[in-house]
């Protein structure tokens, strides 16, 4: 039972019991406000300290970086413009080779090209500055090129900004499941991230988002917003970087510009995850590479931002060294436990073994606390079919465990240019995937 129990841990994460825990105090003060305010309280959003004047979509601008995203970035630029004036939508096209830039100024945004490409945070520091953002509007909206909006992310999450102290909102990341993807593999690879978004940031960012906290590690690039007064003391474009929004994120804490404000109903916004294997460790990969990098870069301070940093990723590291042992430790258990049954007489150690850690436990352990997590995606996004990739999931975990370790070593060898290619992406023809022909 001791093993189940440590492995279950492990498993399920430290972090997310503690940060569930202050997000669901936070849930309950919230209810408490909106039951002393009654209905005409106003929106959840604007509770708080509030900004002399309100902020309208006027405000924002919309700042698209891409490179070659002819496939999606129509249905972008679309969602932004249904929130905004087409005048707002900034597109960046950096180095794409495609229709890109031309789809975008056809759908009536501002757009800037860069030659050769320089990455996504060059090019958005480059368009900040081109388009004179931070003089012209008060936030400026950063979006992927796949990303699609939904119809209240700025009626949710404009709000925010009415405490002077918030200087982020932090986009709601979730899975756009249209176009459906055309293999099996491809759909248990979503489920699986948007059981991760779920996890991450139901059970550790909407706690880690509570105003006595304010220690949110990342503000994602994809659908996140920023006052456009702190961008000029922000390093955008950090060298040595693969990604930018971690170190952006870092900045606001390292310089105390304020806080980052994060509701899992507010600012929600869709995005396109992989779909085939390779796609999906080439990003994750980033993504684990970029963190450790920005953590490499930053000094260590003796705040509460770093504390609940320190915790994390010692029991990142701790699970994913874990998960990493699972397998071979699976395997001499059932030898052990085989021997300690069908040997006329075992070696005492081999029976303590197999005592101490029977294979069932192990595999308990493991999936139990796994499980967990995916019916809460289930409840959460009302996916049932998420349960039948409940077994698979666990296999995905262990290669994010191998990638994030990898990134960890890679992340001591030097920096990286910070050039991208963007993922393989998924067009809507006909109600149908339709992939570039060279993937058919």
């Amino acid at each position: 039972m001791i093993a189940i129990v440590v492995l279950s841990i492990v498993m399920f994460g430290v972090n997310a019991v503690f940060w569930s825990a202050v997000g669901g105090m936070r849930r309950i003060e919230q209810f408490r406000q909106e039951r002393i305010a009654g209905p005409s309280g106003g929106q959840v959003a604007g509770r708080g300290a509030r900004s002399a004047e309100r902020l309208t979509p006027d405000d924002v601008a919309i700042l698209i970086a891409a490179h070659n995203e002819e496939l999606v970035v129509e249905l972008t630029i679309a969602s932004a413009c249904s929130l905004v004036p087409a005048s707002n939508v900034h597109v960046v096209s950096d180095g794409s080779s495609d229709r890109t830039a031309d789809l975008a100024r056809s759908d009536g945004a501002r757009v800037l090209e860069l030659q050769p490409n320089v990455g996504k945070a060059g090019a958005l520091a480059a368009a900040i500055e081109h388009f004179g953002l931070s003089e012209k509007y008060a936030v400026v909206l950063l979006l992927d090129a796949d990303t699609r909006l939904s119809a209240d992310y700025l009626e949710t999450g404009l709000p925010y900004f009415d405490d002077p102290d918030v200087v982020a909102v932090a986009g709601r990341a979730a899975t756009n499941v249209d176009p459906t993807p055309a293999t099996r593999l491809g759909r248990i690879l979503v489920a699986y991230r948007e059981r991760v978004y779920v996890a991450m940031q139901l059970l550790i960012k909407y706690g880690q988002a509570a105003k006595r906290a304010n220690v949110v590690s990342i503000v994602p690039g994809f659908a996140s917003m920023y006052r456009t007064n702190i961008l000029s003391r922000i390093d955008i474009d950090a060298p040595g970087l693969v990604i930018e929004d971690f170190n952006m994120t870092f900045d606001v804490h390292a310089q105390q510009l304020g806080r980052i404000a994060f509701h899992p109903s507010a600012a929600v916004a869709y995005t396109q995850d992989p779909d085939s294997f390779r796609e999906y460790t080439n990003q994750v990969r980033r993504w684990t590479l970029g963190f450790w990098q920005t953590v490499r870069r930053h000094r260590v301070r003796a705040d509460k931002f770093w504390l609940a940093l320190s915790f994390y990723i010692a029991e990142l590291i701790i699970s994913s060294v874990v998960l990493l042992l699972f397998v071979p430790l699976l395997v001499v258990s059932l030898a052990a436990a085989a021997a300690a049954r069908w040997m006329p007489a075992p070696p005492e150690p081999l029976v303590e073994f197999a005592n101490t850690l029977p294979p069932l436990y192990l595999v308990l352990g493991l999936l139990i606390p796994d499980l967990i997590l995916t019916v809460l995606a289930v409840v959460t996004m009302k996916r049932p079919r998420y349960l039948l990739y409940a077994p698979i999931f666990p296999l995905i975990r262990i290669v994010d465990s191998y990638l994030c370790l990898r990134s960890l070593a890679q992340s001591r060898a030097g920096g990286s240019s910070g050039r991208w290619t963007s993922p393989t992406r998924r067009a809507v023809v006909d109600g149908r995937a339709s992939y570039p022909e060279e993937l058919v």
